[in-house]
């Protein structure tokens, strides 16, 4: 098996050729961690002060692992080749597009494949959906510019702490009125920082946020309203503001063919009442979007909830723990799907 490190990133790349020549399968596992403190309690929680994998991405390298080690004992069964990527940074470091910058699908695979866990979902169950799957991610820093001075004479000053309160409601308003409920979108502040003492008026505001969508129309909408309502509320004001969106992740969009596949595996291999067709995308954001950009492919949820536990902590949480027995399920459909691109050619015409 050859193995490469990548040169802008700590991402490992692991090659496996099969017995025959064929094209290219890649399977992907993301390795962060989060900068929280552990608070479950396990006697093998981190080490680290601070660090912790609260969103199962240690449990994603773990499986990929498993799989490679399977199908190594299978290369015979191969017609072509299993590209393992063990990838860093996606959250919110840009792992992915610097993998891509490094020729990561330069060959330009056949399909792509990744799983991610769910905590709060039953152990060892299999649940996504062809099309939107995840949202896009977008950040917006968000700064109202007013004129400081003293509490007691707002009259003599600009102040930026109300014209930044409003602000906030009306792009709420402005998220569940205006944007088109069958396009799902999200909106949402979540840091607002101002001030340094209580008797001074202080000269600027600093907000940030999140954008969430399913499609790029719900996407430009709600970006261009962040950029419309907050230089119009600022200026009504007497105000003023600046807007940054650094751009993320695009929507995650699985292949419909491709999707289907992976279901039909997951049916074989984990039985058919552990794999579940959702009835709706969910709001969460990965950069395997990217990928699936260039490369037919699927994402699909692992459950991993704890059995018999009162309280299933959610991904983010630092009292998330998962349930180790269903790794075995996560190895078996990364290594089944690749024998399945890798044994039938004409996977793209068949149906689940």
């Amino acid at each position: 098996m050859d193995i490469a490190r990548g040169a802008k990133t700590s991402s490992v790349v692991a090659t496996l050729e099969g017995s025959a020549p064929g094209p290219t399968i890649l399977l992907r596992a993301d390795m962060d961690a989060l900068p929280q403190q552990e608070a479950t309690g396990l006697a093998f929680a981190s080490e680290r002060d601070g660090i912790m994998h609260s969103c199962g991405h240690d449990a994603h390298t773990a499986m990929l692992v498993g799989a490679a080690r399977l199908l190594a004992a299978y290369r015979s069964c191969l017609a072509g080749r299993v590209r393992f990527v063990f990838q860093p940074g996606e959250e919110g470091h840009n792992g992915a597009r610097l993998m891509l910058d490094e020729g990561l699908l330069d060959d330009q695979p056949l399909a792509a494949f990744a799983l991610h866990s769910l905590p709060t979902s039953l152990s060892g169950h299999v649940g996504g959906l062809p099309g939107s799957f995840l949202a896009s991610s977008d950040s917006l820093r968000i700064t109202v510019h007013g004129r400081g001075g003293h509490a007691c004479a707002p009259d003599q000053s600009v102040d930026p702490i109300p014209v930044a309160c409003e602000a906030v409601l009306a792009l709420q308003s402005f998220a569940a009125r205006r944007l088109n409920p069958a396009e799902p979108a999200v909106l949402s502040i979540t840091r607002v920082q101002a001030g340094v003492a209580e008797g001074v008026i202080p000269d600027t505001v600093t907000m940030e946020g999140t954008v969430r969508a399913h499609s790029r129309s719900a996407r430009r909408a709600v970006l261009a309203a962040v950029e419309r309502i907050i230089h119009h509320v600022a200026a009504a004001h007497q105000a003023t503001a600046e807007v940054v969106v650094e751009e993320g992740n695009p929507p995650l969009v699985n292949d419909t063919d491709v999707t289907a596949q992976v279901f039909e595996v997951a049916r074989d291999v984990l039985g058919q009442q552990f794999v579940h067709l959702w009835d709706r995308p969910v709001m969460s954001s990965d950069d395997f979007a990217f990928v699936l950009e260039r490369v037919p492919g699927a994402m699909v949820a692992l459950g991993t909830r704890v059995p018999g536990a009162e309280k299933a902590a959610p991904n983010h949480s630092p009292e998330m723990v998962l349930d180790e027995a269903a790794l075995a399920a996560g190895v078996a459909l990364h290594a089944g799907v690749a024998l399945r691109f890798l044994s039938d050619p004409d996977w793209s015409r068949s149906t689940a």
